[in-house]
């Protein structure tokens, strides 16, 4: 087996990026059965971080079969063969760490945090439930946690307002069987036909050594953290090649409209756009745009809508760029009782402007700014570390992307706002209006004119 280092000093700066060295040092190695090992040492506390990503999601299932992925999520903590439930979070509580994990459509996190001392058992617990969950597995297990993640999603979805927003949203905008055209919690009925064999085939596919990266970093050494890795996970077989689900861009032809009654106070407008995927030029641009028109208060929808004309209660918009494709979102909500119709022109107008001038200067040194320093902000808990090293080694093939992505939202230009602001978010989209029962009147009209 191969290692290779990469050892120099993390230094941040108030000085321009370019005479900086963000550099954050890791060990990395691959074991014969295929598992990434990233090993990251920072010594400034006594603490260490794992950190686990199977590399599926919602996005591997197929029509008739969703949220399994999800399912899996729970699964995982109910006993492996050599820690039965609830072996798992006792152990690791005697040991003073803790762990919890996530579910996208792109990938299973799993991780865990505590003292420098809890990391041989974390990593035998991980190594137990990778390699020897499956003869632990039975139908009780898979009824338990069934009614877990329906209960769940009543929770989340069907109870929750606004809570069928973004099921409603990804249906409108994905043909029927794109891998995003579902949301990652699954649909009820897919979750009830989910049988013991379609939970162990997944396991067997998607949960094996060459399908997943896990990365360590803390209080730790490289070369004991490889050591440890290699006697725990070493003799776990590898799975099956896997191939991933694609689809060709999604291009709408012209707006598609929806409105849903819920039991809300307040009317809200959703607006989504098909973009880019995450590894794509446009994503870091589009990724300025939102924060331009809806990341803080002196952005210019919150501006406009909640300070100047008092119509909106909130204003918000993310570009999200995923494996297969990306969205742009742009939601507002009205204030008590009004109408969504006049929030619409003023949204219309503001994506006009800066699809037709670009931003100023000073907005776009604001927005850079602000996200450089959440990006920075990740840097000072080693659990955030980590979890960034396995996002950047899974995008982009290696672990230490962090001045790389710096540098690709500073090389941003206000003529690249502009451009992707044309491009992606003046064109067709899907609008979904949610309003009080019984009020249908308070949502949104068919796109007009821009004034």
């Amino acid at each position: 087996m191969s290692a290779w280092r990469l050892a120099t000093l993390i230094l941040i700066s108030s000085a321009p990026l370019a005479a900086q060295t963000l550099r954050v040092p890791v060990t990395v190695d691959t074991l014969p059965n295929g598992l990434v090992v990233i090993v990251h040492e920072d010594h400034s506390t006594p603490i260490v971080a794992v950190n686990v990503w199977h590399h599926v999601g919602s996005g591997d299932e197929k029509a008739g079969r969703t949220g399994l992925a999800h399912l899996f999520e729970h699964l995982m903590f109910m006993g492996s063969q050599h820690a039965e439930y609830p072996a798992f979070d006792r152990l690791l509580e005697a040991a003073g760490g803790d762990n919890n994990a996530s579910t996208s459509e792109d990938q299973t996190n799993y991780y865990e945090s505590g003292p420098a001392n809890s990391l041989p058992l974390m990593l035998w617990l991980e190594a137990d439930r990778m390699g020897w969950f499956l003869p632990t597995m039975t139908a009780e297990k898979v009824d338990a946690q069934r009614d877990v993640v329906k209960n769940e999603r009543r929770q989340s979805y069907e109870n929750q307002p606004y809570g069928l927003s973004e099921e409603t949203i990804l249906a409108m905008l994905y043909p029927a069987g794109h891998p995003y055209s579902w949301p990652v919690v699954g649909s009820m009925t897919d979750l009830s036909a989910a049988s013991l064999e379609d939970v162990k085939h997944f396991f067997s596919t998607y949960y094996a050594p060459n399908n997943a990266s896990i990365v360590v970093a803390g209080d730790v050494n490289a070369a004991d953290v490889l050591k440890l890795i290699r006697q725990d996970f070493a003799e776990i077989p590898r799975g099956p090649t896997i191939t991933r689900p694609t689809a060709p861009a999604v291009v709408l032809a012209h707006d598609t409209t929806a409105v849903l009654e819920d039991h809300v106070e307040l009317a809200r407008v959703y607006y989504t756009w098909p973009t880019v995927r995450a590894n794509e030029a446009d994503d870091i641009p589009l990724r300025l745009l939102a924060y331009i028109l809806a990341g803080d208060k002196n952005s210019r929808l919150t501006q406009a809508l909640v300070y100047q004309s008092q119509l909106a209660s909130e204003v918000y918009s993310y570009e999200d760029g995923k494996r297969v494709a990306g969205e742009f979102h742009l939601v507002a909500t009205a204030k008590p009782d009004g109408p969504l119709a006049p929030l619409q022109p003023i949204i219309q107008r503001e994506v006009a402007r800066l699809a037709a001038e670009g931003p100023t200067a000073r907005e776009l040194t604001q927005a850079q700014n602000a996200i450089e320093a959440r990006l920075l902000r990740r840097l000072e808990r080693v659990d955030a570390k980590a979890d960034a090293l396995n996002r950047y080694y899974t995008r982009d093939g290696h672990p230490d992307g962090f001045a790389a992505e710096l540098a690709r939202y500073r090389a941003v230009t206000a003529a690249d706002i502009q451009r992707v602001a044309a491009k992606y978010i003046t064109g067709p989209r899907v609008v979904l209006s949610i309003v009080p029962t019984g009020k249908t009147a308070l949502a949104a009209p068919a796109r007009r004119a821009t004034p």
